[in-house]
This record gives structure tokens, sequence and C-alpha cells, in this order.
């Protein structure tokens, strides 16, 4: 997940989080992580249903000698700065799909000094892994040996993909950028305790060029849409989402720097502006040699992106799908749940003062499928507000009711989802501290990580500061936190903080020692036995840095929690530069896929890569002088064969 915050003011001598709180929830006990802390969720009452809802929150069972049995049991490792991948005693690492991989055994060879083309990459694996999930070809013992993986590539890093860097930006070196960015889908099985790429039809790539679809209220035919080119590609693809019916729901996000403008007389727009589209960009300068990049020229081309995209792994080479009832802005997740059949998807605008979505499907999602419609075009896109008494509410983002009427200037449903963030403004929905990936326990209890925060107000967001409220606790936030709920009606939660997380060092109100504390907790995913596995994206400015007090956290890391008793262990570190963006297990649970996005990227703490020195700061996986680092999916399994994670 490339992270775009600036660097964060040091939290030393804040107040402990209890106190922050504490005059606004009294009824509410924080969950403050490590080995201390206590599950008390808000204080429900004693109806039937209340009841049913903190399952979660019970005690483990106690086995005959007394003690709880937690479900953590490994050892955790260390903070680490080492550019490597490390894992607890017992546990070994395989490296299954890098950068640059062909996806068939006839395809290009990666070339280690940068040299391929963009032909070879839209035939490679793709850059910047970051969501992913495992499909299994069956239910029985084969589903954990045999099966489609699905990737999401992010971004790129010109100084590392091209073999001159950044320098003389050419057509070709936009059509690389494109081409390393979107999809990679592919075969893998498991072999005598080894895993690797099976030669199969499925393996494809679905790139910034890929023809796709639209549907729900903004189709294909949308005038928002038309620039006088075919519909194409996905970009900034991050997070994902799994469907009942065995789809992969791809989130776009940080879109807009991709656009920009050399034309002097070009104004954003308020909706422009709203959605960070500006002349700069992100410094990417595509528009100078791709004019569909240029937002004097093409303006409705930004319009076709920041959607959630659905790709059907079974059949990958058809054209994906971007869903727009779901709103358009920073996705970062696109987590499935149910709920009396109808499908319930949780969604994170990862920006400072983001907010949370849900949307809820109209009917049953086997009733819409047998119809023909697809569950996730027919439904209603609900934004959350958080109350300080640990109450919420989801606010309804539907043309015609409250502000978002034709008086107020709001047309249809479709300027609605297109402009879904300043319908949110209009609602006084609650800002949040940038709002990433969300996870959905077997209780239903749902969990959403919230990356951090510089403090001050909230640029953009029309819901206020912010600062103050119980939601966001901490003036400055450098190190986020993450929260969970349960709903009570379609628009009615209870919520609170599960875990505060930081360096106690550099903050007292933090409850996590030396063997779970974290920073910028962005992945969260349930295996099969409640484990909550989290993914940090610490940034380039702060990681390493004892500066910005993140010097004593390290790289960043894989961490494992156990609901039931707050214990929070670390299982994995990853290399220098890199984020650990997804997790995911084979059905048995023995075989963990981990994607480590960007290594060796700059960094304050390790210096800058350069066109003469890409290994400067990493050169994992290969450590090859010759080479550079790459992203990559890993493999991690117990060299006994047990259940990952487990005692």
């Amino acid at each position: 997940m490339a992270d775009l915050v600036p660097p964060h003011p040091e939290s030393a001598g804040a107040p402990p989080f209890e106190e922050v709180v504490a005059s606004s929830l009294s009824r509410r006990q924080v969950v403050a992580g490590g080995t201390a802390a206590l599950v008390a969720f808000l204080g429900f009452g004693t109806s039937t249903a209340q009841a049913a809802t903190t399952a979660a929150a019970a005690p483990a069972p106690t086995p005959a000698g007394g003690e709880p049995k937690g479900l953590l049991g490994f050892a955790a490792v260390p903070p680490a700065t080492t550019d490597a991948v490390t894992v607890p005693p017992g546990y070994s690492v395989q490296t299954l799909a890098p950068w640059g991989r062909p996806l068939h055994s006839g395809g290009p060879a990666w070339l280690a000094d940068g040299g391929n083309s963009s032909t070879d990459q839209a035939r490679q694996v793709g850059s910047h892994h970051s969501g992913l999930h495992f499909f299994p070809y069956d239910d029985g013992p084969r589903g954990s040996r045999l099966g489609t993986l699905v990737v999401n590539h992010e971004a790129t890093d010109a100084t590392l993909l091209h073999r001159d860097g950044g320098a003389a930006l050419t057509r070709e070196k936009v059509d690389k950028s494109l081409a390393a960015q979107g999809l990679s889908v592919f075969e893998v099985r498991e072999s005598g305790g080894t895993w690797d790429l099976g030669d199969s039809p499925r393996n494809v790539r679905i790139t910034g060029t890929t023809p796709v679809n639209f549907s729900g209220p903004v189709g294909s035919g949308h005038p928002a849409l038309r620039t006088g080119t075919a519909h194409a590609g996905t970009l900034g693809n991050s997070a994902y989402g799994v469907t009942p019916w065995g789809t992969y729901l791809s989130c776009e996000e940080n879109v807009a720097g991709y656009f920009g403008t050399d034309d002097p007389s070009w104004r954003p727009t308020r909706t422009q502006k709203r959605y960070g589209v500006s002349a700069a960009g992100h410094g990417h300068r595509w528009h100078t040699v791709a004019p569909r990049f240029d937002v004097a020229v093409n303006g409705n081309e930004v319009h076709r992106f920041g959607w959630v995209v659905e790709v059907d792994p079974a059949a990958p080479s058809t054209a994906p799908v971007k869903r727009t009832a779901l709103g358009r802005f920073q996705h970062v997740g696109a987590t499935v749940t149910e709920a009396a059949g109808r499908v319930v998807l949780y969604s994170g605008d990862d920006e400072n003062g983001g907010y949370l979505y849900k949307f809820v499907g109209e009917d049953e999602w086997r009733r819409e499928r047998a119809r023909g419609r697809s569950p996730l075009d027919h439904g209603t896109l609900y934004v959350a507000r958080f109350e300080d008494d640990g109450t919420g509410r989801w606010l309804p983002l539907i043309h015609g009711r409250g502000p978002l009427t034709g008086e107020h200037g709001w047309r249809d449903q479709a300027d609605v989802v297109l402009r879904v963030r300043e319908a949110a403004d209009a609602l006084g929905a609650t800002p949040l501290d940038r709002p990433q990936q969300t996870a959905v326990a077997a209780d239903g209890t749902v969990y959403c990580a919230l990356a951090n925060s510089p403090g001050g107000g909230y640029c953009g967001s029309g819901g206020g500061t912010g600062r103050g409220r119980a939601i966001s606790p901490r003036e400055s936030n450098p190190y986020g936190h993450i929260v969970r709920w349960r709903e009570e009606s379609a628009e009615g939660f209870r919520w609170d903080v599960f875990v505060l997380a930081g360096d106690p060092a550099h903050d007292e109100g933090v409850g996590l020692d030396e063997s779970g504390m974290f920073g910028s907790p962005k992945g969260l995913w349930f295996d099969g036995d409640g484990r909550l596995w989290i993914q940090t994206g610490i940034s380039k400015w702060a990681q390493n840095c004892d500066e910005s007090g993140h010097g004593n956290l390290g790289n960043n890391a894989v961490l494992v929690a156990d609901p039931a008793n707050g214990e929070i262990r670390r299982f994995l570190t990853g290399p220098r530069g890199a984020e650990i963006t997804a997790v995911v297990t084979t059905p048995d649970r023995r075989t963990l896929f981990v994607n480590v996005q960007h290594p060796g990227e700059h960094t304050a703490a390790w210096g800058a890569p350069t066109p003469e020195r890409p290994c400067a700061v990493s050169g994992w996986p290969d450590h090859d002088p010759a080479g550079r680092p790459r992203s990559a999916t890993i493999v991690v399994r117990r060299t006994d064969g047990g259940v990952i994670g487990g005692v």
C-alpha cells in the first residue's frame, strides 16, 4: 500500500489513552493489547440478542490444567532491521512469485538490470504486491495443495522499474508502468513441501490497458465515463475482498496521482480537488507522453478509476467489471460478509480524514444471481458516523434523502456514487485516521485498521477535524489503532478500540510489550481458527527512525492477535523499506501466503536507491549486487507440517 502521508510529529509525552477518552467512554474498557489485555466490550446488557454478540469477548476455554488455552502457539520474533524475512523457530520461508517472474515457462525471463520491455512485463508477475487470495480448486485435501492465487499490484517505482530509472520519461516507460500494475492470476501447486507456479491457461495478467466494463449506477455508457476511447485498465490495485460466489474484488487506490496537466489555464473543479486531482499529480508526469492522463484533455478519464473491480479467477480472461454502486474513493478493502443471505461489504477510504463505508445488498445474493443480476449492483451504500458514547450510525447515501437532493445539486444516484466523498461530507460522516482494511470475526464483530494521522485538521474532509473525538483519541496519531464494532441494526452499531498501536517507550498509553508492539496497522485477516492477522505499513519517512518514535519498532511486520484474551505476538518481519500487505492460508491452514511490497524503496533511515545502486536500501530477495529488490509473494510453512500460528 503506497503511503502518501507526510512525516508525523513525535508523540512522546502524549497523555494515556484511557485519560483521553474516559469522560466520554466510561462504560467502555479499551483492549490495549499485550499479555495484560482483557476484553470488555461496552457493557451490552443481557438481552438474548446482545448476549449472542458478546461471544468473542468470552474467555478462552479452560483445560483441565486450569489455565485458559490461547490460539497463539509460536515464539514471537523480535523487531528486526535486517534485510531479510524472519519467522519463528520451526518455520520456513520460500519465495514463490517475485516481480518479473514469467507467468508461463516459455515467457520472457526476468532481467536483473531492469531491461524488460513493457511487452515482457505484461507477461510477468507485476510489481508492488498488495491484496492476495488463494482460491482452492476443490473442498477436499487437494484444495490445500492446488489452486489459483490472485495478487494485486498497487504501484511502480521508476528508479527500480527502468534500467535508467526515471530519467527521460517516454511512452514506453509509461506503458511498462501500466503493465506492472493491475493483477496477476496464476495457478499454484504444492509438491513435496515446495510450492510452484503451474503452466495453466488460468495464468493471466490484468493491467492498466486491459478492457474493462462498468456496472451499476455509473454504467459503461454513462456520460461521465466518455472520453472517445474504450474503457481500459485498472490502477492502484491495493487491498481486496472475496465474494460468496467465488470472485475477487480488487480495490483501486491513489489513482489521482497519475493524472496531471501542463495547461496553464486549467483549474480543478471542487470535485477534482476533493479527489486529489491536481496539475502536478504525484510527479509521475505521465500526461506529458500519454494524453489519456492529461486532465485538461481527458477530464473524464479520472472518473474511470477509484472503484472496486470484480475479477473471476475461474475465468480470468473475461473483462473485469467495476462495480460502481460501491462508490468512488480510495478503496482499501472490500470485505464481504453476509446478513440474512444479503451481502454486506465494508470499505475504508485511505486518506487522512477518510470515511468508512458499508454496502448492503437489496436481496439475498443467491436470488440476485439467479435473476442474472450482480448482488453488488443493487443495494444501499452507507457511510459511518462514530459517536463518543460508543454508539454509531450508518448514514444512507441515497439520492433524494436528506441533503442529497436535486435542490442541493445532486442529479441522481450515479452522481452520488461518483462524488461519494462530497455526499458523505454533506451527511456529516466521521473523519478517521486513514481507515484501512476490515476483517469480520466468526461472531460477526468487525475490525478496522486505522493506519495513522499527523494530527491537526483533516485536509479536504467535510466532517470536521475529528480531533478530540473518542474514535481519534490522540491529537497526533503516528502509530494508528484498530477499532471494532457489532451491528445492532441496518443503521446502528456499537464500537470500541481493540488496540492502540505504538511503542510504549514513546507513548505511555500503549499497552503493548516488545513481543507485540507495532505501528501503522493496514492489513487485517481472520483465519479459520479465529486468529487475527495484522500487517503493518509504517511509511518510508518513519520506518526505523528514532526521530519519529519508530526506531524500536523495526521493519514492517505481521502480528497475530488472539481476540479472546488480547494477546498479540509478532510472527514475521520483512526486509528493509518493505510493507507487508496481505496474508492468507490454504484451507487446511498449513501454508501461509504473504505479500512483501516495495522492498528497497527510499527510506529516511537507509537512504534511497539510484539507477547506479538499485540495492542501496535492500537487495531482497535475490541479494544480487547487479540486480534490484523485488516485491514478492512468499510461502511460510511449519517444518513439522502443523497449523500456521497454532499450538
